[in-house]
């Protein structure tokens, strides 16, 4: 399994800002399994860190001659647009590795259910056998059928 902190893709892609005149801007762009991170142009801003907890997926995919356009949308139904260069193909790389961060995820989220509802099922036969003997305990003592004896 890949660390959370292992690089999976790093290199330039390219985010449509939000303002008014929706510039393209270059991104230095660090895909882990867990997240991607947008590092800008200059050296003291912070990087934005889309995880992938908030990822719905990747979409809108569009080839043109020089580059590739894709959206990733998040949960509260954002939409987030960028480019790259067509060869580049970080549409690809951040849809496998959301997909897979999402059956992973799913995996423990199976495995925390079944183990939440393991011990109840174990329990249910023991309860069942120990409600067996409190019945069978309960009930009046019948005395035993005789055999009946043989006549010659």
């Amino acid at each position: 399994m890949k660390s959370p902190d292992e690089v999976l893709r790093e290199g330039e892609l390219e985010k449509r800002s939000d303002s008014l005149f929706q510039l393209w801007k270059k991104k230095r762009g660090v895909l882990t399994s867990d997240r991607l991170s947008l590092f800008p142009a200059s050296p003291r801003a912070r990087p934005k860190e889309l995880r992938f907890h908030s990822i719905l997926k990747v979409d809108c995919v569009e080839r043109t001659g020089k580059y590739v356009y894709f959206t990733i949308v998040t949960t509260d139904h954002k939409e987030i647009d960028f480019r790259c260069a067509g060869e580049s193909c970080w549409n690809a790389a951040i849809a496998l590795a959301l997909i897979d961060f999402q059956n992973r995820r799913a995996l423990q989220d199976f495995r925390s259910r079944q183990e939440r509802t393991a011990p109840a099922a174990l329990a249910a036969p023991a309860e069942a056998a120990e409600a067996a003997v409190a019945a069978a305990a309960s009930e009046p003592s019948r005395p035993s059928p005789q055999p009946k004896p043989r006549t010659p």
